[in-house]
C-alpha cells in the first residue's frame, strides 16, 4: 500500500533522476523566494474573502510555478503572508476556470481534490495544512526521528510513542538524507481559523468560474512548539526567518507539450515531493507595519 498521506502521490515517473542521484537540497538554493511578513495592527475577520485593506497592501507572492519544473502555470496563484501578536495569517488566491470539490469530512485525503496546501517547519519538526474550495481541512505533524525523543516531543500530549495515526514517514519522492520522520494524523492545531470563499458556482462545470480564495489564521501559542531547539520565538521577533511552503495541487494538467506536473508551488522543489524543509519559502518578519507608507 502506497501511504502518499500528504498532498502528493507518490509519482515516481515524474522526476528523471531516482531517489538515490539526486542531490540535497534538490532544488536552486540561490533560487529559493524571500519575503518579508509585514505584522498588522488589528485583526483580521476572516470570510474567505481577502479583499480587506490589508490584504491589498501586504505584498503578494510571485505566481506560483511548477513544483518539479520551475516553469510557469496555467493559471494563476498567489500568497500572502502577515501577523500580529496573537495569529499568522495567510491568504490565498487561486484562479480556477471550474472549481469543483467532493470531499467534506475532515482529515479526508484533500489531495484527491483540487486543494492548496500551507507548510510550516521548525528545525526538528514541521506542520502540514491542506483545504479544498468546500473548506475542509487535512492537518498532519512531522518530526524527525532523531530529534523525536531528544528534544521531548514524544511527552507533548497527542505525540507520544503509542498515539493513535502514528506513523513512520520517508517523503514521498524524495529521499531525505536526514532520515525517517514521524508522522502523526490524530495532530489538529489548536485554535486554528479558516475560511474560504468561492467566486463562481463549484461543482457546475456547464459556466466559467473566476476562482476561489482563502484565509487563515494561525495562533503563535500553537505553532510555538516548532520553536524547540532554536532561537525562534512566538510571536516572533523582528528579523526572524522562518521557512514555509505554499503550494497548489491539481487533479488536472495542461496537455503537452507543456510541462506541468499537477503541483505548482510558491518555491518549486525540482521534485514531486513538498516535504523538503530545505527549499522552503524564507519567511522573515518585520514589526513594520502594513499601513505605514
Amino acid at each position: 500500500m502506497i501511504i502518499a498521506l500528504t498532498g502528493l502521490v507518490t509519482a515516481m515517473g515524474q522526476n528523471s533522476k531516482s531517489k538515490e542521484s539526486i542531490s540535497h537540497p534538490p532544488c536552486n538554493e540561490f533560487a529559493i523566494p524571500r519575503y518579508i511578513a509585514q505584522k498588522i495592527k488589528s485583526p483580521i475577520t476572516l470570510d474567505g474573502k481577502p479583499d480587506e485593506e490589508i490584504w491589498q497592501k501586504a505584498k503578494k507572492s510571485r505566481n506560483f510555478v511548477d513544483l518539479i519544473y520551475d516553469t510557469e502555470t496555467i493559471h494563476e496563484t498567489k500568497a500572502a503572508v502577515v501577523w500580529d501578536d496573537e495569529y499568522l495569517y495567510v491568504a490565498y488566491w487561486v484562479t480556477e476556470p471550474d472549481v469543483t470539490a467532493t470531499l467534506t469530512e475532515r482529515d479526508s485525503p484533500i489531495y484527491k481534490n483540487n486543494d492548496v496546501e500551507l507548510f510550516v517547519a521548525g528545525k526538528d519538526a514541521y506542520y502540514e495544512f491542506e483545504i479544498n474550495s468546500f473548506g475542509t481541512i487535512y492537518e498532519v505533524f512531522f518530526v524527525w526521528e532523531d530529534a523525536y525523543l531528544s528534544q521531548g516531543y514524544d511527552k507533548v500530549p497527542n505525540l507520544g510513542p503509542n498515539a493513535e495515526k502514528k506513523r513512520d514517514f520517508r517523503g514521498v519522492g524524495y529521499r531525505h538524507p536526514r532520515g525517517n520522520r514521524y508522522g502523526f494524523w490524530n495532530w489538529d492545531l489548536e485554535g486554528l481559523k479558516t475560511a474560504v470563499h468561492v467566486d463562481g458556482t463549484i461543482n457546475k462545470s456547464d459556466d466559467r468560474d473566476r476562482g476561489w480564495t482563502v484565509e487563515l489564521a494561525l495562533p503563535w501559542s500553537s505553532l510555538d512548539i516548532l520553536t524547540r531547539n532554536s532561537d525562534k520565538t512566538t510571536p516572533p521577533k523582528n528579523g526572524d526567518e522562518w521557512r514555509m511552503d505554499f503550494s497548489r495541487f491539481n487533479q488536472y494538467k495542461e496537455a503537452e507539450p507543456a510541462k506541468d506536473s499537477g503541483g505548482w508551488a510558491w518555491s518549486s522543489h525540482r521534485v514531486w515531493d513538498s516535504h523538503v524543509p530545505e527549499c522552503f519559502t524564507f519567511i522573515q518578519f518585520s514589526d513594520t507595519y502594513v499601513e505605514a507608507p
